[in-house]
């Protein structure tokens, strides 16, 4: 519990303090015009409250991503707070609040154009293709998690078994996300988004209320926190940073951000939009990797270990928490049943009405945004204006098209090719912006440092993972590292050059 507590308390001061100094770092201009104001378009370019686009950027950014994730990562053991403490604060939030402010110096530019500004025309074209993969791969992957929370709700409804209503669920959903992507995104985002993000909030709250006077387990930090409790054995490097991604940095993030960034009001509401959402973003995860070792831990008995259909006791509340999320049948999904359980236990009726809008509406309204973040960068690169329907639908079809004919792939596949291109994605963004601060004569170091470190992650991850080129451990690090050190000697040598130029 002590662990808890610091780490929450951690997350505030690194907003307050360590995301003041990002600020001063940029150099936020509360007196320059904004692009809400300056290109306002009625679609996309619309000024919003400070507080309206904070609660639509943290719903964007967090889907079911720091609820599942977190979930999954407490298995690791406590090596999952210092990640999501840590990754949040010196990366994930300087990620966010770097992109959105970025974007917003350049009207509102999505992810592929601030990339290729600073690192060139290729890599311009290859974040293109990239953004779009992940963005269609996240519309996919939570269009068919929220379709599936909503058929096992709705089983046996009208003599429709589980099959039959997932796909009903599925043409619904994607009804929905063909909406908020077509129209203006003041009419349906800018008016649910709000109500949907204060659910998330305050489900979070309601649990973490229960953290504290709920009977059960946490693991503290002195309980071995660099050896993995997973109960497969997985190593906690690199697979917990991809594992816990949205908790502490995602590269989703990044193509959100300049959504928000075309309704800032003024620059020095960036630091709570983007890099407060992504702090809140974390504390969530915290939460809720808490709640679940809690949880799982009043099961780890001999009483409790019978219910979880022959999990082993002997290995304690990760053995039992693992237990939960494979009972019955493991799914990629499985950690909705026991995020149904907690609330249901914890917080009752209300927790139970909570956990469906919060844990169903996360993940449509973080996949509409997809869809509608892959319109703007597609309209980007064609140079397409936005503003009449007809085009805007000339754009989001073939997206919807291809993101139907995912659907029947299987579940895990996606999820999989998800998380790496998710990393990878912002690995690509933190050298971009490193590149930016440095042209700007600014402290290039607050992107440059987690830059170096995310790259040995997907680089390590790629080649040794199961989906990647399944190389053993220790050469994969050594590759992720030789590469990350080679980045860095070509970007220190670039920084040296600029603080030539500009001296000169």
């Amino acid at each position: 519990m002590i662990t808890f507590i610091i780490s929450l308390a951690a997350l505030v001061l690194g907003y307050l303090l360590y995301g003041a100094f990002v600020e001063r770092v940029f150099g936020a201009e509360p007196e320059r015009k904004t692009p809400s104001y300056r290109l306002q378009d009625g679609v996309d370019y619309i000024p919003m409250p400070t507080w309206r686009v904070y609660l639509i950027q943290f719903l964007n950014i967090a889907g079911t991503g720091p609820i599942f994730g977190a979930i999954m990562g407490i298995l690791f053991g406590p090596a999952a707070y210092l990640w999501i403490v840590f990754g949040c604060i010196f990366m994930g939030a300087v990620h966010d609040y770097l992109c959105g402010m970025i974007s917003l110096r350049q009207d509102g530019a999505s992810l592929p154009e601030l990339v290729g500004n600073e690192l060139g025309t290729a890599a311009r074209q290859a974040m293109r293709v990239l953004s779009i993969v992940l963005l269609v791969l996240v519309g996919t992957v939570f269009v068919t998690t929220a379709a599936g929370l909503l058929a096992t709700m709705t089983n046996g409804v009208w003599s429709l078994d589980l099959a039959q209503w997932k796909w009903v669920w599925i043409g619904l959903v994607f009804l929905y996300c063909v909406l908020a992507t077509l129209l203006p995104i003041d009419t349906l985002i800018g008016r649910l988004y709000p109500v949907f993000g204060a659910a998330l909030l305050i489900m979070a709250i309601g649990v973490g209320i229960g953290i504290f006077t709920r009977d059960g387990w946490m693991p503290e930090i002195t309980d071995a926190p660099f050896v993995t409790h997973h109960p497969k054995g997985l190593p906690i490097f690199p697979i917990l940073c991809i594992t816990i991604a949205c908790g502490a940095i995602s590269g989703f993030h990044a193509t959100q951000s300049p959504l928000m960034s075309r309704c800032l009001e003024n620059e020095r509401r960036g630091r709570l939009v983007f890099y407060g959402a992504m702090i809140t973003e974390g504390i969530v995860a915290m939460i809720w990797a808490a709640a679940a070792i809690k949880f799982a831990s009043t099961f780890a008995g001999p009483e409790g270990a019978s219910a979880l259909a022959g999990s082993a006791s002997a290995d304690g509340p990760f053995a039992a928490l693992s237990g939960i999320l494979t009972n019955n049948g493991a799914t990629a999904s499985n950690p909705s049943v026991l995020v149904n359980m907690i609330c249901t236990t914890w917080m009752g009726r209300i927790g139970a009405l909570l956990a469906v809008l919060g844990v169903v509406a996360a993940p449509i309204t973080s996949g509409d945004t997809a869809y509608r973040s892959a319109r703007l960068i597609v309209a980007d690169f064609l140079h397409l204006d936005q503003k009449k329907i007809r085009n805007r639908l000339l754009l989001a079809l073939p997206l919807f098209v291809l993101s139907a004919a995912l659907v029947f792939v299987d579940f895990d596949i996606l999820w999989r090719y998800f998380a790496w291109t998710n990393q990878t994605l912002a690995t690509c963004f933190l050298w971009t912006a490193a590149v930016w601060l440095c042209r700007q004569g600014r402290n290039a170091w607050i992107a440059f440092l987690p830059a170096v470190f995310m790259t040995v992650v997907v680089t390590s991850y790629l080649l040794g993972a199961p989906e990647g080129f399944r190389l053993p451990y220790t050469p994969s690090l050594i590759a992720g590292i030789v590469l990350a050190l080679a980045l860095g000697a070509w970007f220190l040598s670039f920084m040296w050059k600029s603080k030539k130029t500009i001296g000169s």
